[in-house]
């Protein structure tokens, strides 16, 4: 992939996520429809948004500059009589297991969420099943990469110090705000965090995915949950609130990737020749063409924002973007990282500079998985000079302009239903909208087969390997609950006698 040419740059363009308005239910028929003929069509739509939001900051920036380049609309946000105004800001991450024996309560956690892992629909009630021997699989291995960490993640840690930063980054710009953290996999959880919302009596609530690109396996996944917590809540569902999607495409972001790059090339003798090796979190290939996830196309759009970044500062390296953390026998995102670093190799790459772009707090998948296994596996492949971009974590730059977000974000709280945003600094929406525009239906990954037919068919096969799945994973769990193989309870005494 070579380096992309600059051109022009929208530090901040973003598209806008429809609002529901009286006309929601005919408008849901409309596009329910088009989905099912076009998985994708809400993301082109979406796409077509963002590029017009882009093309109208383009003509007003022709510089990088940070904070808001847009006068934001003096909005009357009324709050019941008596109620003092609280603003709190809900911070969604994935969470870790902060020690080894949290590691297999973790991956349960992990496995057990549909978004993580879809069954067909008369196949459901085996997730919980599924996630524990998974769980029960996976935990040896994954307990030595924590280990090799030191012992647990250091995501919540560096999560609650990003919420201190930008709590103190919101005071100094003259707004207070309550930040809370909420975990998907663990502690502190989702609901531990709404709890806490409504025992301090927030009256606007903006959400801010710690995704910078949205996916339905990230931050879908958490706004599902908030949308089950909001439907069952009456005092949630009394809440204003507004999400934050995504955020690549700011200025504040893209600064901050490319100060982190132009820094870590200083430790390069021959910085020209480095190849700028950017390993994001790999998705599966049908969660992008079959329900229409729009992460594949945002990670892209990142990648050229930040080399023409790069570029406007003389830094025009050769990068490539390639997919790490890809498990079981579907097909991925690709390039994966494993095997591009193969071919960088073989190709006469002798520096690599990796940079973890979907990652904004240092974890397992960057202290291990790249720091170590990919590290080794360049050395093998005869990369010679090794550098690595740290994660954002609290860089100054990239809280300070989570908290310009969130203040762009903020007029919009509470807003009537039919209101359209068109200049947001920020793409919009409540999370009720935001499902209805990703993946709605949350359609089944991979699709359902076709009807039983008779014979050496395709359905037959299939279905012959659920079976097969089915008996072993029978077999695993009899083995995994009485520490005993299927054998040990066969009733031999009844030929003995």
């Amino acid at each position: 992939m070579q380096s992309m040419q600059a051109s022009s740059y929208a530090p901040s363009c973003s598209y806008t996520l429809p609002t529901r308005s009286a006309h929601h239910h005919s408008h849901h028929n409309r596009t329910q429809h088009q989905r099912s003929s076009s998985p994708s069509s809400a993301l082109i739509r979406l796409s077509q948004q963002h590029t017009a939001a882009a093309s109208r900051l383009v003509a007003n920036s022709a510089t990088l500059t940070r904070g808001p380049q847009t006068s934001l609309p003096e909005l009357n946000i009324q709050q019941p009589a008596g109620t003092a105004d609280k603003v709190g800001v809900l911070l969604l991450n994935l969470g870790g297991p902060e020690t080894l024996d949290d590691v297999e309560h973790f991956l349960f956690n992990l496995f057990n969420d549909p978004d993580i892992i879809r069954l067909p629909g008369q196949a459901k009630f085996l997730q919980p099943l599924l996630a524990y021997t998974l769980s029960k699989l996976r935990a040896p291995k994954s307990s030595e990469g924590y280990k090799a960490i030191g012992g647990g993640s250091p995501l919540r840690r560096i999560t609650d110090e990003q919420a201190a930063a930008l709590s103190d980054a919101l005071k100094r710009k003259g707004q207070n705000a309550d930040v809370y953290v909420a975990m998907r996999y663990w502690y502190p959880f989702t609901e531990e965090a709404l709890e806490k919302i409504k025992e301090d009596n927030v009256t606007r609530l903006v959400v801010l995915p710690l995704y910078p690109q949205f996916s339905i396996s990230t931050s879908g996944s958490s706004l599902r949950l908030l949308e089950e917590s909001f439907k069952n809540d009456p005092k949630l569902q009394q809440l204003p609130h507004t999400v934050i999607a995504s955020w690549y495409q700011r200025r504040g972001y893209v600064t901050a990737m490319a100060d982190l790059i132009q820094q870590s090339l200083q430790q390069f003798q021959e910085q020209d020749s480095v190849e700028i090796f950017f390993s994001a979190h790999g998705v599966p290939v049908s969660y992008v063409e079959e329900a229409g996830d729009p992460y594949k196309e945002e990670m892209e759009q990142c990648i050229s924002l930040i080399m023409q970044e790069l570029q406007r500062r003389h830094i025009s390296n050769h990068h490539t973007l390639a997919y790490q953390s890809r498990v079981g026998p579907v097909q991925w995102l690709q390039p994966y990282t494993d095997v591009t670093i193969r071919e960088l190799g073989a190709n006469g790459v002798k520096s690599l500079l990796a940079v973890p772009v979907s990652f904004v707090s240092e974890h397992i998948e960057t202290l291990e998985e790249i720091d170590m296994e990919y590290r080794e596996l360049a050395h093998e492949s005869g990369i010679q000079n090794w550098g690595r971009v740290p994660a954002l974590n609290t860089n100054p730059v990239f809280i300070d302009d989570l908290a310009e977000a969130v203040l762009e974000a903020l007029p919009y709280v509470g807003l009537m239903a039919g209101s359209n945003p068109s200049d947001a600094m920020v793409p919009l929406g409540d999370v009720q909208s935001l499902l209805e525009t990703y993946d709605r239906d949350r359609r089944v990954l991979p699709p359902p087969v076709v009807p039983w037919k008779w014979g050496w068919t395709k359905s037959a096969e299939t279905w012959n390997g659920r079976i097969a799945m089915l008996a072993i994973v029978v077999i695993l769990m009899l083995e995994v609950t009485t520490g005993h193989g299927v054998l040990n309870h066969w009733p031999y005494d009844q030929f003995n006698n």
